[in-house]
């Protein structure tokens, strides 16, 4: 908390006015949506100990580590009592250009969310600039912002919060703007009434199941990472297991399938922020060899402002490594173009480099 520990308490039409007041505030500074949840979240503190105890985590240690922080926000920010949840869209102006990336084996799948400037830094700036407004109505406030980078159930309070449902991809869905956005929260000591959670509209649909590659949807709102696309180009450190690189396809970073599928999806919203509005280093028709190509300052250089930078660039060359080798499989490399590519970091120092060249080296013969 940024000013006292004691919550801050509001007479009911006040508390409704400064609800209003909060969401007029923030759709200013261009969230696409605000909604207010409690801090109870004990259903989801069992679904998430159970998950853990499956291992579906895979190597995210930090995920069991910080567990019981996650259901208890008053634990993780003392003097929290109501949570400020944000939506943004980001997908650019439609999903043509995903689907053509995927259709082409000789270019490069990246999740849309990457496409544009760091979501990290462009929620965390909106988000402090809300706090700032809503200061500037109330006085100093207790309060500690949230974007993906704390033990936050950012799904679970948004859909507290009204501003959706969990989907069975577990991602929030919504009857207004589908799936494409990201979501942020604020938490702060204004005892503000919770706003009503809509109720869930997946119906007897599978549609999300069914498209996923690696089948990580394993039951209805369960997600095993260790077979998720979106785990194993990002958060796994070494090399994609072998029975699973040829099911990646051409994706390089992250996997959009779930949410191409997804029927909900025909009413998302365009991005209105700048920073989504359009991708950044052509990355929404982007090839494979040429982003292979990168030698490790390009890589730092071309992705600086970008959430594609932290996987850092060995990570890099071993997911393009291994849809290379997809790309032999699918349609051979009769000229040897692709070969000699992969054969450039054949002695790369980091091993899951050079385990997923060897392995691409190997395919299409």
């Amino acid at each position: 908390m940024t000013s006292s520990q004691a919550s801050i308490g509001l007479a009911p039409d006040d508390a409704a006015r400064l609800k209003e007041r909060i969401r007029a505030l923030g759709r200013e500074l261009g969230f696409d949506a605000v909604g207010f949840a409690g801090i109870e979240l004990a259903d989801e503190a069992a679904h998430l100990a159970e998950w853990l105890a499956a291992g579906c985590h895979g190597t995210m240690d930090y995920m069991a580590r910080h567990a019981g922080l996650r259901a208890r926000p008053a634990d993780l920010v003392p003097g929290t009592v109501t949570i400020i949840s944000a939506r943004i869209n980001y997908l650019p102006a439609g999903d043509a250009a995903t689907r053509a990336a995927l259709a082409d084996p000789a270019r490069a799948a990246v999740s849309v969310y990457a496409h544009g400037r760091d979501y990290h830094k462009v929620l965390r700036a909106k988000l402090k600039a809300l706090a700032a407004a809503v200061a500037a109505e109330v006085g100093p406030f207790g309060h500690r912002v949230f974007t993906d980078s704390a033990p936050v159930m950012e799904v679970a309070l948004a859909r507290n919060a009204g501003l959706g449902w969990r989907g069975k991809h577990t991602l929030l869905l919504s009857r207004t703007a589908g799936s494409w956005f990201f979501l942020g929260e604020l938490y702060t000591d204004l005892a503000l009434p919770p706003d009503a959670p809509v109720a869930e509209h997946c119906g007897t649909c599978f549609a999300c199941r069914d498209a996923c590659p690696t089948g990580a949807i394993v039951a209805p709102y369960r997600l095993d990472a260790r077979r998720c696309i979106s785990y194993l180009t990002i958060e796994l450190k070494g090399a994609i297991p072998e029975a699973l690189r040829p099911l990646v396809g051409n994706r390089i970073y992250g996997c959009d399938d779930c949410q191409l599928a997804c029927p909900w999806n025909k009413f998302a919203r365009a991005a209105g922020a700048p920073d989504f509005a359009q991708a950044r280093n052509g990355l929404d028709t982007a090839r494979l060899l040429e982003l292979f190509g990168w030698s490790e300052a390009e890589f730092a250089l071309r992705m600086r402002g970008s959430a594609i930078r932290r996987i850092g660039w060995a990570k890099w060359l071993s997911n393009i490594a291994v849809a290379l080798g997809n790309l032999r499989a699918a349609r051979g490399d009769a000229d040897g173009t692709v070969a000699a590519a992969l054969r450039a970091h054949a002695d790369h120092p980091h091993p899951a480099v050079r385990e997923s060249v060897a392995w691409a080296l190997a395919q299409g013969r």
